[in-house]
């Protein structure tokens, strides 16, 4: 089977057939960095990290790049409340989630471009479209004029006379400088009051800063060129964000910004989407002081990545109960290689793995991410596991026996670990340092040891670092964690693995 997915452009599934041959391109709309992220962040992000590890282990090679939004009114307010600066703000909410991203097993971005960062492709970009006359300059303000721009609307479906301005809080139609009410700002001039707050830039129609919109646009043009195959977001950003992206860079350039628009749907709370505008939200962190994390990205692959989710006690108490049988199921899987003696340094052999599980699990992945029908296939791996160990500890068993529970069980473990890292949910390792907790005979070996959100964190770094080429870094968090008796292992889709010594 072949991998298709719903595509918002044009509302059908459609067959993946990206740029070139082999490679992706991908571009997620990231946060505005004035808070702390919150558990409808936690989706989107955990969404996207099961698209592309899914991708990665169907052979692509995914350039993955994820924006922060360091300029925007929201942080303007939030440092003028703290009498700070938008760079003090920015900063402290950029490093606050990339915590929560590792404590969730998010794989980082290739790239993390910041609005700041690409200030002269901005300026750059307004004034092509103010010379192909997509733009206005107005008393040093900006204006998209989106009746020249003909297909406007056709992501979110919308007439332009149809279409609420006002949508996300980011289009002010009341402001009087504009010829068109949902004509949206490209530039904005320095108000007297933000001095202080930020340095503005100069620009050829004054002292200012950049609206929200124009900045995907530079930066996944900076980042990719003039296309990419996946261009990615929550619903909420379909319009406007994504339409004016759309505008801008399809203006600017006459290409397809994006083959494929994929959106996912809300986390609700009684009924209503969770959102700070609204004030019912509940931070990634005020979750995990309660919950595991792997509980949190569970609650999430249980439903389909397009459809509302409700965050009910009973939801997160199916996501507990889920994550319970998927650990008792590595604790199991380790249980039985150390009885028979599998091997484990090629555990990523697909020769060696139980084919008919590999298909199920493609055949859910392949249409549309079907990450509900993709988990069924992993508790049925699970019980079979943890029934062979039960058997094998409890019931005894003839040596013809074990050789043919060994040989039965080896390609289901082997799966099992295989397409837990596929969807996030745990390593090796983690079944690992479980069987370490159960072992009678090392009291106090676990307990000293390096955490599991430190070595995620580690990991994290390291990865920044060889973005970099500082390869005396990557190498220096390496052997700290050797030291720690934590093995990295680099694998060809770009992915780091760990185990414990």
């Amino acid at each position: 089977m072949t991998l298709r997915l719903y595509n918002t452009l044009t509302r059908c599934k459609e067959l993946f057939e990206p740029l070139e041959p082999g490679q992706v391109q991908m571009y997620c709309c990231g946060v505005t960095v004035y808070d702390y992220c919150h558990l409808g962040h936690a989706r989107s992000y955990l969404v996207w990290d099961m698209v592309r590890r899914y991708l990665q282990w169907r052979g692509y090679r995914v350039h993955y790049v994820q924006n922060f939004t360091d300029i925007d009114d929201k942080i303007l307010r939030r440092a003028q409340a703290e009498s700070s600066s938008m760079q003090t703000v920015s900063e402290r909410y950029i490093a606050a989630y990339h915590e929560d991203m590792a404590r969730l097993n998010i794989l980082p971005a290739d790239a993390y471009p910041q609005a700041t960062g690409v200030m002269p492709e901005i300026i750059a970009l307004i004034q092509s479209l103010i010379d192909q006359g997509y733009a206005y300059a107005v008393d040093g303000d900006v204006y998209y004029a989106v009746d020249r721009f003909p297909s406007y609307g056709k992501l979110s479906g919308r007439q332009l006379e149809q279409m609420e301005a006002g949508a996300s809080g980011r289009v002010d139609e009341a402001e009087p400088k504009k010829r068109h009410p949902l004509d949206f700002a490209l530039w904005k001039t320095a108000k007297p009051e933000e001095i202080g707050v930020y340095e503005p830039w100069d620009s050829p129609w004054g002292k200012g800063r950049p609206g929200w919109h124009i900045e995907c646009s530079a930066m996944v043009q900076q980042a990719f060129g003039n296309s990419i195959d996946i261009h990615a977001g929550g619903m909420d950003l379909v319009f406007p964000h994504h339409e004016n992206e759309i505008a801008q860079s399809e203006a600017a350039t006459q290409k397809h910004l994006a083959r494929y628009w994929l959106h996912n749907g809300f986390v609700n709370i009684q009924g209503e989407k969770m959102s700070k505008s609204l004030n019912n939200f509940k931070t990634i962190r005020d979750f995990l002081q309660d919950y595991p994390p792997m509980v949190l990205r569970l609650f999430v692959l249980q439903a389909h990545y397009r459809k509302p989710i409700d965050l009910t006690t009973e939801a997160i108490t199916s996501a507990q109960n889920s994550w319970k049988t998927l650990d008792d199921a590595l604790v199991a899987g380790l249980q039985l290689n150390q009885s028979y003696g599998w091997k484990t340094d090629d555990l990523d052999n697909r020769a060696l793995l139980d084919t008919q599980a590999i298909e199920r699990f493609e055949a859910a992945m392949d249409d549309n991410f079907n990450s509900p029908i993709a988990l069924a296939v992993l508790f049925e791996l699970a019980k079979e596991l943890i029934l062979g160990s039960n058997i094998m500890v409890h019931e005894h068993i003839t040596d013809e026996s074990r050789v043919l529970n060994s040989q039965r069980l080896e390609p289901k473990w082997r799966t099992f670990i295989n397409l837990l890292q596929v969807l996030g949910l745990g390593t090796p390792s983690t079944a690992s340092r479980k069987n370490e907790d159960l072992s009678a005979d090392s009291p106090g070996l676990v307990k000293d040891r390096i955490s599991d959100l430190e070595i995620a964190a580690l990991c994290q770094q390291r990865q920044a670092a060889r973005q970099r080429k500082n390869w005396a870094e990557s190498d220096r968090i390496r052997d700290h964690l050797k030291a720690q008796g934590i093995a990295l292992i680099d694998t060809k889709d770009g992915e780091t693995r760990w185990h414990c010594l």
